[in-house]
């Protein structure tokens, strides 16, 4: 990690939390939250900013019905992040030591031996450019600033594939009744990971890699119309008011809007904040990704 930029990995939130973060040249703002009414949440996220220029950012989503889904997502993203640490410390590249990570990340939880199992999104943010790594059904999704889609990652799962396959619509899919099934998560012997091409970033882009509590409950063209403009951290906290509202509220007609009770975990990135959001970011300190206690402490946890 390079000196001076702020690493922050956070699971098993007991309530609703955000901060922002230098990355990448640019901010990232995060969210984290337990479904509405429940307990911990079982996601997992990282920001793991590497220099000046480079950042991974990651989110996991401990597969509910399973044993120990949180301590799954936990230990997958503690996995890539000190695997990405280690490997570029012995001079290999970013996307050989994500790739590597992920597989640790697979090797941790089926050492758990319990059957648990968590899906897991990774975005490579490097030189103005960013890769996405997936498995399972996190999404990672890229906006131009005029609400335009540029990159969405597939989800591995059969309502992902069909949609892709063009035998249903978006909106479709979000009604379908196996919208819960996932068919590649990372805690499998037979784990697939899918790497997208590289993605030149506009300075006003904006990323978004995030749990499908967000994709679950919000349409596409909502997530855009949110967060293609605008301060992020107050963007990103509509966001995630309209997920969470969407969660709570019974819907009038059966395709008036969607509503899955969910955990909800989102990252947000643009490489260009703004001079406004600028003046918000805390200042540059630096902090050991180990540093278990000073980056609960951020999110105002013992």
């Amino acid at each position: 990690m390079s000196a001076g930029l702020e690493a922050l990995m956070l699971s098993a939130e007991p309530r609703p939390a955000s901060t922002l973060l230098r990355a990448a040249e640019g901010a990232a703002a995060v969210w984290a939250a337990p479904r509405p009414g429940g307990g911990l949440s079982e996601d997992a996220l990282l920001v793991l900013p590497l220099g000046p220029d480079s950042a991974v950012l990651a989110v996991a989503d401990g597969m509910g019905g399973l044993p120990e889904g949180g301590i799954a997502a936990a230990r997958a993203i503690t996995a890539l992040a000190t695997t990405v640490e280690s490997g570029l410390a012995d001079g290999n590249s970013l996307q050989g030591a994500i790739l590597d990570g992920i597989s640790r990340a697979n090797a941790a939880v089926l050492s758990m031996g319990t059957g648990s199992a968590t899906t897991l999104a990774v975005a490579e943010l490097a030189g103005g450019w960013i890769r996405a790594y997936n498995v399972g059904d996190s999404e990672i999704m890229v906006f131009g600033q005029r609400g335009g889609l540029k990159l969405r990652t597939l989800s591995h799962s059969p309502v992902g594939f069909a949609l892709q396959a063009g035998l249903v619509d978006h909106e479709q899919a979000l009604y379908h009744h196996d919208r819960h099934l996932v068919s590649n998560f990372v805690g499998s012997h037979d784990m697939r990971i899918e790497v997208g091409s590289a993605l030149r970033l506009r300075p006003l882009d904006t990323v978004v890699v995030c749990s499908d509590g967000l994709v679950d409950n919000l349409r596409l063209a909502e997530i855009a119309a949110i967060m293609r403009c605008g301060p992020l951290d107050r963007r990103l906290e509509k966001l995630a008011d309209q997920a969470t509202m969407r969660m709570t509220t019974r819907p009038k007609t059966q395709d008036s809007h969607p509503s899955k009770p969910d955990d909800l975990s989102i990252i947000a990135f643009r490489r260009r904040p703004g001079r406004a959001l600028a003046r918000r970011l805390p200042p540059t300190r630096q902090l050991g990704l180990g540093d278990e206690s000073t980056a609960k402490n951020d999110w105002g946890h013992p």
